[in-house]
Parts: C-alpha cells; sequence; structure tokens
C-alpha cells in the first residue's frame, strides 16, 4: 500500500494511492461473498455457484464495482492518517488501474487547506454598541413574566371579546367541499391575535358558549396551499369554551414568588444587571464580528469550491436540524417562506464561505501571536457547559469524545484569536444617518429657486 500526491493550482491536489495485487484478489472474493445470493445458474442451487465459475460466466468484471468500494473505503481514511496534506473536502474518486494480478490504482482529487497572508488585523475599528438598559427594557421583561404566570380564568356570564382565549371546534369548506388541513377540534385560539386568516377571529367575537355558527373568509392571495389561495371558505365553528388571562400583581410578593428576591426593588435590580451583562456580551460578540470581517478584508487565501460544498453541506444540516427540533420539515419552511431549495443552497454557500474566512484567519492569527488552547481551558469550557445544560461536570466529562474535545479545544483558540482582535481594536461611535428630506420641503424649495 503507499501513497503518493501531486499539489494543484487553487489549494487543490491529487492523491495516487496503490493497493497490491493480493489485497485486490481478496477484494473481489469479498464481493463474491456479498453477491452470490443473488446469483443463479442451471446446475446449481441460487447462491452456491462458485467464484470461478461466475467469473467464467460473466468475466470477473461482474465483481469489480463492489471490490473497488471495499478497497477505497477500507484504504483512504488510513492513508490520510499518514499523509503531511491536510484534506478539508470530500474526495473525486477516479479508478486507474483494476485488473486481476495487478496492483489496484485510484486517485483522489481534494482541496487543501489553504495558506493564509495576513494583512493589518491589530489597531482596526469597530463601531461600538449601546449597552444601556432602558427602564423601559425591564418593564417589558417584568410584563414577559407576568404573562409566563398568568392563569386563565373561565368567562361564562359574556360573549367572546377581543383579547380572551376560546377553545373551537371548525372544519372549513370551499365550494362546499371540505379541504385538508381545514379541520380541527379542541383548538385553542386568542382572539386578535392574527393567528388565523383575517377576518376569521373577528367573527367569533360576540359568539356565546357552546353557540354553532359560521366564518365567512377569503384566502390571501399569497397563502401558502396553491389550492386555497384567493379562495372564499366557510368554516363551520362550535365556541365550547371561553377564558380571559389574569395577571399577578407587579409588586413585592410577585417578585419573591418568581425570583430569590424579597422586593420588586430587588428583583428589578438584578434584571438590569442580567441585561447588562448580556447586552456587553452581545457588543463584544458584534465589535469581533466586524473586526473579523476587516482582518478578512485585508488577508489574502484561495479558497477551494470543494471545501466551500462540503462547509455548505454541514450549515444545511445544522439549519434541518434546527427545525426539525422545532417540529418543522424543511418541506414546510420552504413552503411557509416561498424559499426554494437552490436559493437556500445559495445562501448556505455564502455563509459557508464566510465561516471559512473567518477561521482560517482567526486560526492565522493564533499561529502568528503564538496563542494555545490549554487542557486548563478545556476544563473551563466542560465547567460551561455542564452549568448550562444542569449537568454534572464529572458526568458530561465522561461523556465527551476525543474527537468533541479536539474541536472544543479548536473553538478556544478561535475565541482567544477574537479575543486578541477585540482587546486590540478600536472604538468608534456609528456616524448618524442623515436626516431624510422632506419631500414637501424639497418641492417648496425647488419653486423658490
Amino acid at each position: 500500500m503507499s501513497l503518493t500526491f501531486e499539489k494543484q493550482d487553487g489549494n487543490m491536489a491529487k492523491l495516487t494511492i496503490e493497493r497490491s495485487a493480493e489485497e485486490l484478489d481478496k477484494a473481489i472474493t469479498k464481493a463474491y461473498q456479498k453477491i452470490k445470493n443473488q446469483i443463479a445458474l442451471p446446475g446449481f442451487r441460487k447462491g452456491k455457484v462458485p467464484q470461478f465459475i461466475i467469473e467464467k460466466q460473466y468475466g470477473v468484471e461482474v465483481f469489480f464495482d463492489d471490490a473497488a468500494d471495499f478497497l477505497i473505503n477500507d484504504s483512504y481514511k488510513e492513508e490520510l492518517d499518514g499523509c503531511e496534506l491536510e484534506i478539508v473536502s470530500r474526495p473525486e474518486i477516479n479508478v486507474t488501474q483494476m485488473e486481476k494480478g495487478k496492483p489496484f490504482i485510484y486517485e483522489a482529487v481534494v482541496a487543501i487547506k489553504p495558506e493564509v497572508k495576513l494583512g493589518e488585523y491589530k489597531g482596526l475599528t469597530y463601531y461600538r454598541t449601546d449597552v444601556e438598559v432602558p427602564e423601559s427594557a425591564i418593564d417589558a421583561e417584568l410584563e414577559r413574566t407576568r404573562e409566563m404566570n398568568s392563569r386563565r380564568v373561565p368567562v361564562e356570564d359574556r360573549p367572546a371579546q377581543n383579547g380572551d382565549i376560546v377553545n373551537i371546534d371548525f372544519e372549513g369548506f370551499v365550494d362546499g367541499v371540505a379541504f385538508d388541513g381545514g379541520k380541527a377540534e379542541g383548538h385553542s385560539l386568542t382572539l386578535g391575535s392574527g393567528t388565523f386568516i383575517p377576518g376569521f377571529e373577528e367573527q367569533i367575537e360576540g359568539k356565546n358558549l357552546e353557540e354553532e355558527f359560521d366564518v365567512n373568509v377569503t384566502f390571501p392571495e399569497d397563502y401558502q396551499a396553491e389550492n386555497l389561495k384567493g379562495k372564499d371558505a366557510v368554516f363551520k365553528c362550535k365556541l365550547n369554551d371561553i377564558k380571559v388571562k389574569e395577571l399577578p400583581e407587579l409588586d413585592d410578593e410577585f417578585a419573591s414568588e418568581v425570583s430569590e428576591f424579597e422586593t420588586l426593588e430587588e428583583y428589578r435590580a438584578d434584571i438590569r444587571k442580567n441585561m447588562e451583562a448580556e447586552r456587553q456580551d452581545e457588543a463584544k460578540r458584534n465589535a469581533e464580528n466586524q473586526l473579523v470581517e476587516k482582518a478578512v478584508e485585508n488577508a489574502e487565501m484561495i479558497i477551494p469550491d470543494p471545501m466551500v460544498d462540503l462547509e455548505a453541506d454541514q450549515v444545511a444540516q445544522n439549519f434541518q436540524m434546527r427545525m426539525e427540533s422545532q417540529g418543522i420539515s424543511m418541506e414546510q419552511y420552504f413552503q411557509f417562506t416561498g424559499q426554494t431549495a437552490d436559493k437556500f443552497m445559495e445562501d448556505a454557500r455564502t455563509a459557508a464561505l464566510k465561516n471559512i474566512q473567518s477561521r482560517l484567519v482567526l486560526e492565522a492569527v493564533a499561529s502568528v501571536e503564538g496563542l494555545e488552547a490549554t487542557d486548563e481551558d478545556l476544563e473551563k469550557e466542560i465547567h460551561k457547559m455542564a452549568e448550562s445544560y444542569q449537568m454534572e461536570y464529572e458526568q458530561l466529562n465522561k461523556v465527551i469524545t476525543d474527537e468533541e474535545r479536539k474541536n472544543m479545544k479548536k473553538d478556544v483558540l478561535l475565541g482567544k484569536a477574537a479575543d486578541l482582535l477585540y482587546d486590540n481594536g478600536v472604538a468608534e461611535d456609528r456616524p448618524e444617518e442623515p436626516e431624510a428630506e422632506d419631500p414637501a420641503e424639497a418641492a417648496a424649495d425647488e419653486t423658490e429657486a
């Protein structure tokens, strides 16, 4: 077994990998074992035809595809482990010699990690972000907490009105025919939320408990379901339940129930403290993003397309996993947003290129500056993760794989490089946007002129 490589333009390389004739023979026998049960010849039971008979009848080439797969899968990663090149793409495989009695030879065209020529990365400017927490932000957080701790009180002495939480059964019809997805029982709906088709919620207002009624609506022209766009529909409805949201009083008692503090004043102070910390973290991230973008602009590197392809697939896969965790398939996402799969992948490639450029520049900065990610740094990260996941450190530490530890150290190193850019950056105020000219005043000035 041997490997040779030839560097090509654009940070690409061609690897040539050779396996012996004996290894090819073993792979052919393995391929025979895989497909022998699919072959039947007169005089033999199915699966009992000897290998040499099949080769004589069909030619040894009948085993070549599977044998090649076995050899490539067995050899590629093994050869790469001892290769001095840092491969950053999937291989494009081409078998160049496959003949019984001779060595098996194949080529793999791959992208290799680009070299980065850094430009200026210290003393770069960034726009500072206002981290002041206004009273209105604290009020909004308190209201959110009140909403979370609200209770629903049944209403029995009046019709439904805007703001009520109603429970309804409904079934929709277009031209007298029920349509898919238009039926539900025990559906909870807040009137005035704008959750349903325009005009639907308003027609529930004024209805009484147990009342059955029709709701007449027209689907919007841009509705996601093609067969319902612009169509008139009738929903047969029944009002099962009416409830009103009751919010707790905003006082010391409320503060003591939802927090560790005894007074509302102490609780407000803690909210401010946490918000300020969050805004400061966000401001730092914004600054680092600006600085990394400028460092990328000042650097020189050639990113091979296969490297971008691999990263784009990862970006798309991560996004899909986030959507599925929320119960949304990619088909539903495309339907809801109107985005196409091609446009989605185009955006993923744009994000992938930015990710790669940022990562390569930060790695280069870390190398030039002699930064390191230590075992102590890794331990701190695991403690942070344990706290975030509400797990014991020892429990989490046991399940983290060596590969995950390696990746965590890389992330720590990139974080240190970003910190270096920030520590050496120069903050400046964002220039004020020029006021838009009043069209009426502009017309008057022109008339006077």
